[in-house]
């Protein structure tokens, strides 16, 4: 279906104008009509995707998703109508896909659906930690307010990803400079080098040989690598997208060396202890809070811990109990303060503390990460290139012992 402007005036000449959906303009025309309107004129609406090619591509940030929850929240608290502040929302968002997803849930908010239904129908946009604290806040009466704590939320999260996106950036720097000098070495210095040893004739030592043998595939047998590389990559994200693939994954990432995994493991249990007091402080079914949590997690192996806690108290167990057989994602302190909480009714505000604590313990990791891959990354490379002039020069340094 389309979507369609339309002017009319009613038999007392009163202006009117909107939008509707529908398969073509007579059928909007017979909508009007209908309803006792004058058609004036009607005009099919250009949607991004029609616009913009690249639309499929786009993808809404995370500021952008906040700062519109945001004003949503202040526009709802001071007195204006759901709809109303749907259409300056939609009006003022400079996201194609945002603006379009904001049209939609406002179309089917004005055809009587609820708004975290409507939200519902933008999975890629809005996600189920945000659906179900809307829907927990529609319930109570507090829209308002939630939509303050979801926008809360969503900051915490961003700020958590920006975390792990800054660390990245040096070792990517480095990684990529180490792999373009190690190509630029092998597929261009070697070969010069290749000529002189065939002048000088004789056997060639067995690194020098190697690194020969290396500068051939690359030079003459580059669409092999290539092929090589796409495979390995296709194979490791179909292995990781399976079930089992992905626990395996997830399983190895909390075990990584280089205090790698104890990272992954304070990044996975902030955002697992953030979600959760969020969907609880909310009001969100404690059944429905745990399911929703495991699948925003992040990780497999938490995810699967949230099962049997799930299990657990549907049959009148407590939350903390499961999540003792997972040590390696829930650390003895984290089960502790969770039964404290459950002890003591105060759940949502021991998982809040549980999360300010690993997001500032994320933070000082990530510093220390940082100050052992800068030498790390520096040895790497100067190894890699001490490699290949070593290879090169072995050969000659035979030869003149030879002429001496």
């Amino acid at each position: 279906m389309a979507s369609f402007a339309f002017k009319a005036i009613d038999l007392a000449g009163v202006p009117s104008r909107g939008e509707l959906e529908a398969e073509d303009k007579q059928a909007v025309a017979a909508q009007l009509r209908g309803k006792g309107l004058v058609v004036i004129d009607i005009e099919e609406k250009a949607t991004a995707q029609s616009k913009d090619i690249l639309y499929r591509f786009k993808r809404v940030k995370a500021p952008e998703l906040t700062v519109a929850t945001r004003q949503l929240s202040t526009m709802i608290s001071s007195g204006m109508s759901l709809l109303r502040a749907m259409y300056v929302l939609e009006d003022q968002a400079d996201n194609a896909k945002l603006k379009d997803a904001w049209s939609a849930v406002r179309r089917d908010v004005e055809a009587g659906i609820s708004l975290s239904e409507a939200l519902a129908r933008h999975p890629n946009i809005f996600n189920d930690l945000f659906v179900a604290m809307v829907a927990a806040g529609e319930t109570g009466g507090i829209l308002e307010e939630t939509l303050k704590r979801v926008a809360d939320q969503l900051e915490k999260d961003d700020a958590l990803r920006r975390q792990v996106r800054a660390a990245m950036v040096y070792p990517a720097l480095i990684g990529g400079f180490a792999l373009t000098v190690l190509i630029a070495l092998v597929a261009f210095l070697v070969p010069v080098f290749e000529k002189v040893f065939k002048d000088f004739g004789g056997e060639l030592p067995a690194i020098t040989k190697f690194t020969v043998a290396m500068s051939h595939i690359i030079t003459r047998q580059w669409y092999i690598c290539i092929a090589v590389v796409a495979l390995i990559v296709f194979a490791f994200v179909r292995w990781k997208k399976s079930e089992r693939g992905g626990e395996q994954w997830d399983r190895f990432k909390l075990r990584a060396p280089l205090k790698i995994g104890g990272i992954v493991q304070k990044i996975a249990l902030a955002r697992f202890s953030r979600t959760f007091s969020a969907l609880v402080s909310a009001g969100v079914p404690m059944l429905e809070a745990i399911e929703i949590t495991g699948r925003t997690s992040g990780n497999k192996v938490i995810e699967n811990a949230m099962g049997s806690v799930r299990d657990s108290v549907k049959g009148g167990g407590t939350i903390s109990a499961p999540m003792r057989n997972e040590p390696r994602a829930f650390p003895l302190m984290v089960t502790q303060m969770i039964g404290v909480g459950e002890e003591t009714g105060a759940l949502d505000a021991m998982m809040s503390k549980i999360a300010d604590f690993y997001e500032d313990e994320v933070a000082a990791a990530i510093k220390a990460l940082t100050s052992i891959l800068e030498p790390a990354m520096i040895i790497v490379v100067g190894s890699i290139v001490g490699f290949i002039v070593i290879s090169m020069y072995l050969p000659m340094f035979k030869v003149y012992d030879n002429i001496k």
